[in-house]
């Protein structure tokens, strides 16, 4: 697997000479301190990404877009399949005071480009390892929800050294695999498989389903961008799905060989993936603790302040 680096760091965060930008550009020349206008995504899925201009890098041969700001340790976020990096704009922007926020759109999100692969746990924690390495990031702080939890709990599993901490939100991956998850997740891909761009019902349907998903208002603008883009996302959506069906989403036998701490947070109106399924896989993460907290799947879009309060707390007690 290829990604466009160099061995000096990213674009002189790290000194004040002048360097060469390495994260690649459409057209190869990109400088250091510059933004990049990527070329365009689908216009409704590009609004729930990262900002225009963005910056990207390009990881085994996928052009991969993100936003960068802040200053001080550095938190890699990672969003749920169907959204986008504008998931974590206000996280980012309460925050930049006293952290480095990457928030990343994930291939076929945002404003990536599409993958070769199918989107999966497994596909994104391997995006995530190169995205790590790419950008010479020192032991950042990863934030995932949803399939970017599973991601960061793949690669603080395998790689303990590069990752300080994980913070998760309604994470994939901790309930074992089983014939009842194959046929929920397969029921859920079946829906997401209907959304078809003449489809009369189903942008309502699609709507109800996300008024759950993400319920409480101060995720009300962003989840009227992802229902926006429901006839781009859809697709995407039903692929993943079934993939939360396959043995290879069951995280269990890496989760004891999590070593760094963890901090599990819970949205406990989840219908798709409910607390209740998943304290087994919590309970076996060896330095975890579980906060739990209103909303359908996404705490820190839903109850951004009580977020902030146990993210901050978290950090304040790592060693």
């Amino acid at each position: 697997m290829e990604h466009s680096v160099n061995d000096e760091g990213w674009g002189g965060r790290n000194s004040g000479s002048p360097q060469r930008d390495p994260l690649s550009c459409a057209d190869g020349a990109a400088t250091a301190g510059r933004e990049h206008r990527p070329p365009s995504a689908p216009p409704l899925r590009a609004a729930l990404g990262a900002s225009d201009p963005c910056r990207e890098v390009t990881l085994d041969g996928v052009r991969v877009t993100f936003d960068d700001e802040g200053r001080g340790q550095t938190v890699v976020c990672l969003h749920a399949i169907g959204h986008g990096a504008r998931d974590f704009a206000t996280f980012r922007e309460r925050n930049r005071h006293r952290y480095r926020v990457l928030a990343l759109d994930w291939p076929d999100h945002g404003r990536s480009a599409p993958d070769r692969i199918e989107p999966s746990s497994a596909r994104y924690g391997e995006i995530l390892a190169m995205f790590l390495d790419a950008l010479v990031l020192d032991r950042p702080l990863l934030l995932g929800n949803s399939i970017g939890g599973a991601a960061a709990l793949r690669v603080a599993a395998a790689r303990p050294d590069r990752v300080r901490a994980v913070v998760v939100a309604n994470p994939g991956g901790l309930v074992p695999h089983a014939l009842s998850k194959r046929l929920v997740t397969g029921a859920v891909a079946g829906f997401f498989a209907l959304g078809k761009p003449a489809s009369r019902w189903y942008p309502n349907a699609f709507a109800a389903l996300y008024r759950r998903i993400l319920s409480e208002p101060p995720a009300s603008e962003q989840r009227a961008r992802i229902v926006a883009a429901w006839a781009e996302s859809a697709p995407v959506l039903a692929r993943a799905w079934r993939s939360f069906g396959q043995p290879d989403d069951d995280l269990s036998a890496s989760l004891e060989r999590i070593s760094c701490p963890v901090l599990v947070t819970w949205s406990v109106g989840d219908r798709l993936n409910p607390l209740a399924f998943n304290r087994p896989g919590i309970g076996r993460l060896p330095k975890a603790r579980l906060e739990t907290f209103r909303g359908g799947h996404a705490p820190f879009l839903e109850c951004p302040e009580e977020f902030d309060a146990a993210f901050e707390r978290f950090v304040q007690g790592l060693p």
